[in-house]
């Protein structure tokens, strides 16, 4: 069996980028610069005010007190947006707003609060520092330097950056396409009344809202049950579009596991097959030419916490993503957890807000709902107990 790293390693490095395209940059949220994104201006692009108040030059406040204020003569005002045509000489000031240009003489600002002010004049009782509530031209990012690096995920907060530089479109990787099969003869969809024996099938919606977290885009999502030729059809019918297919179920020992098989008898190969994890163990990797597979396990938990930790980062990987491993968050145990099993054990547990963690109920793979209580995981090494008050690191789930 691999171990949950080289399987991930192997996924990292094997597959391919996507292609490039331009978007709107209000598109962009979510996506990956794919080569470093350099400045074409200064931002900001002008020495400007940090305040509402009144630009001066700070030797002219110097020696300014309570007994002994300042007197400074107001020759103009520039709000936002203008420009101040003339030049402070020595005894000036000029009234500015936040994001005002610093008018040429002065060499910095005094909030409006902080003088007594009439249409002609401002009193100062407190001496001014040079460059005080300026902002500098280029002190945020500098024209030539790296606004957002190679990988970095675009946030809202880098929507705004980007912006900011003038950017109305960004060039990013194509979203990947991304088709689910969901096998299994004792499935059926909801909406219908369930029949004897039956489960309602939960796999694929579940593995497609985890995988439209990282920007997946869903060609198909489909269900066959066990049987050959119908497997070998959906697979012929997902592999010829979509970037990426991910089977659920049909992936194990079984008689009725008829998955890899179908996908080896369209003239594919399985690059590795079975993770040293729990839950988890028959996930597979599958290549028939430029097409990916990827089999998570039938029982639910077990597909959700593969496709958490070998879908995903695959998927981002595939965009671009720098870093495209799970985030996680230092926790405090509240209980001991214990994995008497010979594989890692991925714990489902509660992160709450005062950092402690607590097991999430049941941790069989067919539980959904423990699953659904879940904000991580916890990674446990095989025949390892961790007690109360052990620091450990949440796998955050999205």
């Amino acid at each position: 069996m691999w171990t949950l790293e080289e399987a991930r390693n192997r996924l990292l490095e094997d597959l391919p980028r996507l292609p490039l395209e331009s978007v709107p940059l209000e598109a962009a949220i979510g996506r990956f610069i794919p080569s470093e994104l350099a400045a074409a201006i200064d931002l900001p692009p002008f020495d400007n005010s940090a305040m509402d108040g009144y630009a001066v030059r700070a030797e002219d406040t110097r020696g300014a007190s309570p007994e002994q204020p300042v007197r400074l003569r107001r020759i103009g005002a520039t709000a936002a947006g203008n420009v101040f045509t003339g030049r402070a000489e020595v005894g000036d000031c000029v009234r500015v707003f936040t994001g005002s240009p610093l008018p040429a003489g002065t060499d910095c600002v005094i909030m409006q609060e902080d003088v007594d002010a009439t249409e002609s004049d401002i009193v100062v009782r407190e001496p001014a520092r040079p460059w005080e509530f300026v902002r500098f031209r280029g002190e945020d990012v500098a024209a030539g330097s790296t606004a957002l690096s190679r990988g970095a995920r675009i946030t809202p907060a880098a929507i705004g950056l980007l912006a900011a530089l003038g950017l109305p479109h960004v060039t990013v990787r194509r979203r990947p396409r991304v088709a689910i099969i969901a096998t299994g003869s004792e499935l059926q969809p909801a909406g219908t009344p369930l029949e004897p024996g039956r489960i309602y099938e939960s796999n694929s919606p579940m593995i497609e809202a985890l995988l439209r977290t990282a920007g997946a885009q869903i060609s198909h999502r489909l269900w066959v049950p066990d049987d050959s030729r119908r497997t070998a059809d959906a697979l012929a019918e997902t592999l010829s579009s979509a970037d990426l297919v991910v089977t659920a179920g049909g992936a194990s020992v079984g008689e009725h596991d008829l998955v890899r098989s179908a996908f080896t008898g369209l003239g594919g190969s399985v690059e590795f097959w079975r993770i040293a994890m729990k839950p988890g163990k028959p996930f597979f990797y599958g290549r028939l030419g430029e097409r990916i597979l990827m089999g998570v396990p039938g029982n639910p938990v077990s597909a959700f916490v593969t496709a958490l930790l070998l879908v995903l980062p695959a998927l981002l990987s595939m965009q671009g993503a720098e870093d495209p491993l799970p985030p996680d968050s230092a926790g405090v145990l509240a209980e001991e957890i214990s994995n008497p099993d010979s594989r890692r054990n991925f714990f489902r547990v509660i992160l709450n807000r005062a950092g402690q963690v607590h097991r999430a109920g049941v941790q069989a793979s067919h539980a959904l709902s423990p699953l659904a209580a879940a904000t991580g995981l916890v990674d446990v090494p095989p025949r390892t107990t961790l007690g109360a008050g052990d620091t450990v690191r949440v796998i955050r789930i999205p």
